[in-house]
């Protein structure tokens, strides 16, 4: 459901046809990256607030200042907002837009991934430590070396590894980084350095952790998605190709990339065989949802599979307001995921 058409829609219905609600409205939350701790559910969303600047392709509109953990004890239990968790004034190296994080755990850590600009207007990813999933978290006075662009995931393997992903074009300049260093012509178009509609689309990236989780243990590589034919998806697959929002899991052996189409409005699906792929098209998790973005995590609870994911129905359709939600996601016998819509009805 592409934002240009949420002039025509009745939001109390829209809200009660809704397969899911939002976990908090007191704040705004997108973005979410949901993780099962210790019999718990923690959610590490990005928080909305109004820049006070118009909408425009690069993301100004989206001033995240913050984050805020979201925690539940059960699928069904209320929501609990813990607070500010970190703040970009704590953060040395980074000067403004907080966007979507990501977290994990190792050996009692935790370790919250973020992406935020620079004092040069360069997005770059850092990390913060706590001893508790809800924080405070403290941040590395640097960001990681060699880190770029945006929406980091971080994965962990069943033998112990962790890997993360990350990567967004448009605001998320990733395609400014197509010659390993950061082109900065053309600042204010979004559409600079994007390849052509029938070349092979941008990919996400993918680096191997150290032991720390504080740096890459090599440089990042690019993550292939192929299409059926086992060619790499063009830029002009835009029901298809990779745009933001990084996803990891693991089901029956089996890598399952997730990502968002950015401006066709999908949340997608890739399989592969090992963390580093390559990775082959496999369909959609998500129809269109009210808002311009679409932004996603699945998680395992128990014995079950969630998918969390934001609208901006309770803001009324605006696009830099949005607020998280979940929903139970089915794998089918044959591996595919069963494909969401997130309504009940057409708008």
């Amino acid at each position: 459901m592409p934002e240009n058409s949420i002039e025509h829609i009745d939001f109390k219905e829209l809200n009660e046809k809704s397969i899911s609600q939002p976990l908090v409205k007191h704040i705004y939350t997108a973005d979410p990256s949901a993780h099962y701790f210790n019999g718990k559910i923690y959610i590490y969303p990005s928080h909305d607030v109004d820049a006070g600047e118009a909408f425009d392709d690069l993301g100004s509109h989206f001033a995240m200042e913050d984050y805020h953990v979201i925690s539940m004890d059960t699928v069904d239990s209320e929501a609990l907002d813990n607070g500010i968790a970190l703040h970009v004034d704590d953060v040395a190296w980074a000067d403004k837009q907080m966007w979507a994080p990501d977290a994990n755990e190792k050996d009692g850590k935790y370790y919250l991934f973020f992406p935020a600009k620079g004092y040069d207007g360069i997005f770059k990813i850092g990390v913060a430590i706590s001893d508790s999933p809800t924080g405070p978290f403290t941040s590395q006075p640097e960001a990681i070396k060699d880190s770029f662009s945006i929406d980091p995931a971080v994965f962990k393997d069943d033998d112990g590894s962790y890997y993360m992903y990350f990567g967004g074009i448009w605001g998320g300049q990733l395609q400014r980084w197509r010659e390993g260093v950061f082109n900065a012509s053309e600042p204010d178009s979004p559409f600079a350095h994007l390849p052509a509609d029938d070349e092979p689309a941008l990919c996400p990236k993918v680096a191997k952790m150290t032991d720390d989780l504080l740096e890459f243990a090599h440089e990042a590589k690019d993550l292939v998605i192929l299409d059926e034919k086992g060619d790499p998806l063009l830029q002009g697959d835009t029901d298809k190709r990779f745009f933001e929002a990084a996803w990891m899991h693991k089901y029956n052996g089996k890598y399952y990339f997730s990502y968002s189409t950015g401006d066709s409005h999908l949340i997608c699906y890739a399989i592969g065989d090992n963390p580093y792929g390559p990775f082959t098209y496999a369909g959609k998790v998500l129809e269109p949802v009210v808002g311009w973005t679409s932004h996603h995590s699945i998680c395992k609870i128990e014995n079950d599979w969630y998918l969390f994911y934001h609208d901006s129905s309770l803001s009324k359709g605006t696009t830099h307001l949005r607020s998280v939600k979940m929903t139970k996601i089915t794998h089918l016998s044959d591996g595919s995921i069963e494909t969401i819509n997130p309504y009940r009805a057409t708008f």
